[in-house]
């Protein structure tokens, strides 16, 4: 489906240069001289290549629609991830650089996640924006220290180190972003 250049937001694929790419970051320009355009940060989907372009409202690009479909994380062997279809049981395999090396960490056995497919090759994984893990080691809190701002060392039960405010300890569940890795809250279960 053909979109203005101006309509690209964050998350949309593109179809530019013959590739597929994943707008990552915008900014809209508006320069003293000359006309406005977008300034857009590009992620090629395949291989992660980057690329930085200049979109004007008078063109067109091609916004493509990637299937997604739920699947349910089985096991991970030599860098190779198993997901299993949840409707037919059928099993996909991704490689590592699909997740993201910063997602990793985050996945767990029976995870639900979304698999995204373009003309039935797998492009990408998507993680669940949050996950709840009990912090297994939280540094004790300097007394003194204000309660506002101040947060501690802590590590998760997966081994990712992460800051944590002072009333968390060790044993607690907690509420992280996936997509930062950033404490969000206590988990309410």
């Amino acid at each position: 489906m053909k979109i203005d250049g101006n309509a690209i937001r964050p998350g949309n694929v593109i179809e530019h240069q013959g590739r597929l790419w994943r707008a990552v970051k915008i900014q809209h320009t508006q320069p003293g001289k000359g006309g406005a355009y977008l300034q857009v940060e590009l992620k090629e989907l395949r291989d992660g290549t980057k690329l930085n372009e200049r979109f004007r409202s008078s063109e067109k690009v091609e916004k493509v629609r990637l299937d997604q479909k739920e699947y349910q994380f089985l096991f991970a062997d030599d860098g190779m991830y198993t997901f299993m279809d949840n409707e037919t049981y059928e099993q996909v395999t991704a490689e590592g650089d699909m997740i993201g090396e910063d997602q990793i960490p985050y996945l767990m056995d029976g995870m639900q996640v979304q698999i995204e497919s373009y003309e039935g090759s797998l492009i990408g994984v998507r993680l669940p924006d949050t996950v709840v893990l009990e912090v297994t080691e939280a540094d004790a809190v300097v007394k003194g220290q204000t309660a506002s701002s101040s947060y501690k060392p802590g590590v998760l039960e997966n081994g990712v180190r992460i800051l944590v405010p002072p009333h968390i300890a060790a044993g607690t569940r907690i509420v992280v972003n996936t997509a930062d890795g950033t404490y969000i809250e206590r988990a309410k279960d």
